[in-house]
């Protein structure tokens, strides 16, 4: 089986969903990464951390942080991927 996919590159439209196309991969394994190793990562993070002077902004703080930094190693630009 067989899909061809066309896109006019000259289109605005037709540019944002080819470039949604090309990225879903890297897009499916940033959304993988935070399913299963965000959360590890975070909580053994915060087990070797002293918890004095934490609270729940700290947490949040460090899963964004966490999310961007993964978004950044697949080369994803939500900006770039939305209007």
């Amino acid at each position: 089986m067989k899909a061809i996919l066309e896109f006019d590159l000259e289109n605005h439209e037709d540019r944002m969903s080819h470039l949604r196309c090309i990225k879903s991969s890297d897009m499916s394994s940033v959304i993988w990464e935070i399913t299963h190793n965000l959360r590890k990562s975070i909580d053994r993070r915060f087990e070797s951390q002293p918890q004095s002077g934490r609270d729940e902004f700290d947490g949040v703080e460090e899963v964004f942080m966490e999310i961007y930094k993964l978004l950044d190693e697949y080369n994803i630009n939500i900006d770039e991927l939305t209007e």
